[in-house]
């Protein structure tokens, strides 16, 4: 049947905001023990709880969680590594009370830490079987909420005491990555001080322990200030890995002792990734002669097979472009490794993956989501590289409106809708989402922009963004939209833009200082940067620092890219979508643009929700944003929508 013709914005689609939410899952950090495979599930019919899920040797799947322990750590606010698997006993730190409890099967979960209202964290532990005891990063809020203290500590399991924990190192700002040698003597981890971000510069310790498990003759592997580390890891013959960006890309490097430090497989490639949360992993070490690495270049991540001793690689062929979170166990009960890691590709979502190195082929151990949906309604992603200001190039994906069922008469152009990621430093891959689908499939394009600041393209690319916050992500989201009207593939009267976090922040600002844009959403959006500044967590509180200048001291920065001082430049209309629980962005910050934009008499919507924090983890909540973002963009671009939608509010409309 030949597709009816209907205008852009308009069309019917399959992929409804209750399909998209209806099972969707948040899969977590995988780890392996005893042949089994374990991951976090963050359910949004949930109200985002994570749940620990276990796929024993024989594809039998459990969840070994409670239904009232919640597993995610609020170190770094961002979490991560929120859990530890040993010889089938879990460790995990629950969202609630933030206390570390103790899982075994049959047993009713056993607090190990204190009941301290939050106020001690846990977060990246490791197991020391030599000493019968754990190393944990912690963060005590006891004695200023505003600037916790970041430490390493032990946790003596010997009994069955609550405790705090016993502090092995501390002294800097922050701490990660605590991993022990092969013979229990030795104990490497990551640290950095204020105002750098980890992805900005880190340093490598590695230090001897005593008898009493202290620790003793620290030394400094590598980092500084301008380079950052990422994932070291022991090899079984003794000898340190660790990927680092000295050479302007985030590479494997080897250390064999006495400062012999050697890059294994030098490339223009990012075999790292910014260190947003705990417990990341790009690569495994399956053997003193063998690696399994996952890298990116462009904004496509392949799979490596290395021997780290001679150099030489064999890339894997796999249906993914985008892949991470890798874990490797060598298994006694198969004939081959065990190996597992999250992927997707264009057409299919994020998935949990287990790959058969004999033979090549994947096995999905999870997805993201059960929804099936029928080639032609998929928008593939095209990736384009576009002009921008300097005589730069930045980079993004382009989806092109997709719906078997309908076309759009000849003559006209579809409405673009332009994501800005957030971070700023992180980047958006091809990956399928249905939440972009969901817009493509009614008739718009998108373009999500890795702009320049964002990670996979080396630290040059990365450092584009430095000082400069505000101005290079915008002009690049500007120039990529302008890009795709020169080419015939946008509306020119008809663009938007949205972004969550940093994303928001670049939304607004790129519709407050650019007259290009006719509309835009901020999801959790920074509109006053100062008072991001003054009022954010330890972990980023001094991020801005390198992206527009310290502060107090450059004060007039601060205030002069922030959308909320420049607000008589707006002049079109924008709906906010707030979590009135978020740590991260407060809701004032939106609550002020919307206040002063009904003041001025432009169109505005503000979508409150009670409960949610930075990001949005509720079915309803999730529902509700994606829905009331394409209504008010159709009560603005004047289209009407294929199927009734709950009206959001807006005002002066």
């Amino acid at each position: 049947m030949a597709p009816t013709q209907v205008p852009y914005g308009s069309w019917k689609s399959p992929i409804t905001s209750d399909l998209i939410v209806a099972g969707a899952l948040r899969l977590g950090q995988l780890a392996l023990d005893q042949g089994s495979i374990y991951w976090t599930e963050g359910r949004a019919s949930e109200g985002g709880r994570n749940a620990l899920i276990r796929q024993d040797p024989e594809g039998n799947l459990e969840e070994i969680t409670p239904t009232d322990l919640n597993v995610r750590t609020r170190v770094h606010e961002y979490g991560g590594g929120a859990y530890l698997i040993t010889a089938g006993i879990a460790y995990v730190v629950n969202f609630p009370d933030q206390r570390l409890y103790r899982l075994q099967p049959g047993q009713t979960p056993q607090p190990l830490t204190p009941d301290s209202d939050c106020q001690l964290r846990y977060a990246d532990g490791l197991w020391d079987p030599t000493r019968h005891r754990q190393i944990w990063v912690r963060e005590d809020h006891r004695q200023d909420p505003q600037q916790p203290t970041n430490t390493l500590v032990s946790l003596d399991l010997t009994g069955s005491e609550v405790q705090e924990g016993e502090i092995l190192i501390s002294g800097q700002n922050f701490y990660a990555s605590p991993r022990l040698s092969p013979d229990g003597s030795q104990l490497v981890w990551l640290s950095w001080d204020h105002p750098n971000m980890p992805w900005d510069g880190t340093q490598l310790w590695v230090a001897q322990l005593a008898t009493d498990g202290s620790l003793q003759d620290l030394h400094l592997v590598a980092g500084g200030l301008q380079e950052s580390i990422f994932q070291p890891e022991w090899s079984p013959d003794g000898s340190l890995y660790f990927i680092s960006d000295r050479s302007g890309w985030w590479n494997l490097y080897r250390w064999s002792g006495a400062d012999q430090i050697a890059a294994v497989y030098p490339q223009q490639a990012e075999f790292g990734s910014p260190q947003w949360a705990f417990g990341l992993s790009t690569y495994g070490i399956l053997a003193p002669d063998r690696i399994l690495c996952t890298y990116g270049e462009q904004g496509i991540t392949r799979l490596l097979d290395l021997n780290p001793l001679t150099g030489k690689a064999q890339p894997i062929e796999t249906p993914f472009t985008s892949m991470g979170g890798i874990r490797v166990a060598t298994d006694p009960k198969r004939s081959t490794p065990l190996v597992v890691f999250g992927a997707g590709s264009p057409t299919q979502s994020g998935s949990l993956v287990r790959l058969d190195l004999e033979t090549g082929a994947t096995e999905i151990l999870k997805r993201s989501t059960d929804l099936q949906v029928e080639s032609g309604y998929i928008s593939v992603p095209e990736p384009i590289e576009f002009p921008t200001e300097g005589g730069l190039t930045a980079f993004g994906f382009y989806y092109p409106p997709q719906n078997q069922d309908y076309q759009a008469p000849e003559a006209e152009h579809p409405p673009l809708l332009v994501k800005s990621h957030g971070g700023p430093t992180g980047s958006t891959s091809a990956t399928f989402n249905l939440r972009i689908q969901y817009w493509t499939s009614r008739g718009f394009a998108v373009l999500d922009v890795n702009y320049g600041g964002s990670t996979g393209y080396g630290r040059a690319y990365r450092q584009r963004l430095q000082g400069q916050w505000g101005i290079v992500d915008v002009e690049d989201c500007v120039n990529g939209a302008l890009y795709l009207v020169d080419q015939g593939k946008a509306d020119r009267q008809r663009l938007a833009i949205d972004g969550g976090s940093a994303g928001g922040y670049t939304t607004l600002a790129a519709l407050t200082f650019k007259d290009v844009f006719k509309a835009g959403a901020s999801l959790y959006g920074v509109s006053d940067l100062e008072a991001l500044a003054q009022d954010t967590h330890k972990f980023e509180s001094r991020y801005l620092d390198g992206l527009i200048g310290p502060y107090p001291e450059r004060q007039d920065l601060y205030r002069q890219r922030s959308p909320i001082h420049a607000i008589h430049q707006l002049s079109c209309p924008v709906i906010f979508f707030q979590g009135l629980e978020d740590k991260i962005v407060p809701p004032n910050q939106a609550e002020r643009m919307v206040e002063v934009l009904r003041s001025k008499g432009l169109p505005v919507a503000y979508v409150p929700f009670e409960g949610e924090q930075h990001g949005f983890r509720r079915a309803e909540n999730i529902k509700r944003a994606l829905d009331g973002e394409f209504y008010f963009f159709a009560r603005v671009f004047g289209f009407a929508p294929a199927d009734p939608i709950e009206p959001v509010a807006i005002d002066n409309l």
